[in-house]
C-alpha cells in the first residue's frame, strides 16, 4: 500500500529558523525541522512528506495547487503571508484534504497587531500556535486520526 502524501510548506524566513529570532522561534534550525520531519514523523505516522520552503509567493501558490490536484494534506506554515495574501487565502480555498495551519510562536498573542489576523484560518482543519516545532508533529498526528476515521 502507497504511503499517503503530505506537503509540509514553509513560507517566507523560515529557511532561517535557528537563527532568526530564537527568542521567538527557537534554535532548531530549517534543517533539524526537515530532519525531524521526514525520517522520524514521517515514519511515526506513514507518511511521504514533501517538505519545502520559500520565500517566493507563486512557488508557494504553485505548491498549493500542486497538493489541491492530488488531494494531498497540507500542513501550512505561511509566515508573513499569513497576514495579508488574498492570493494564498485562495489557493487554501481549493484544498479539499485537510490543512492544518501551523505557527512556531503563538501570532493571537503577540504585540503586533496584523499578526492577529490569518487568512489561512478560513480554510484550515485545525491551527496549531505556539508549540514550537512540536506543532509540526502535532499537525501530522491530526491528519492521521483524520486519516483513520
Amino acid at each position: 500500500m502507497a504511503k499517503q502524501e503530505v506537503y509540509v510548506l514553509n513560507g517566507p524566513n523560515l529557511g532561517r529558523l535557528g537563527r532568526r529570532q530564537p527568542e521567538i522561534y527557537g534554535t532548531t534550525t530549517h534543517f533539524d525541522l526537515q530532519d525531524r520531519l521526514i525520517p522520524a514523523w514521517g515514519k511515526e505516522f506513514g507518511f511521504k512528506i514533501h517538505f519545502s520552503q520559500t520565500n517566493h509567493e507563486g512557488e508557494m501558490l504553485d505548491w498549493l495547487n500542486h497538493a489541491a490536484d492530488k488531494e494531498w494534506p497540507v500542513v501550512l506554515n505561511a509566515g508573513a503571508w499569513t497576514h495579508y495574501s488574498y492570493a494564498l487565502y485562495d489557493a487554501c480555498a481549493q484544498l479539499t484534504a485537510p490543512l492544518v495551519e501551523v505557527h512556531i510562536s503563538a501570532p493571537s498573542q503577540r504585540a503586533e497587531e496584523f499578526r492577529h489576523t490569518s487568512l489561512v484560518t478560513p480554510h484550515a482543519a485545525k491551527v496549531i500556535e505556539g508549540q514550537g516545532i512540536d506543532g509540526y508533529r502535532q499537525a501530522l498526528e491530526f491528519i492521521a486520526d483524520r486519516s483513520a476515521h
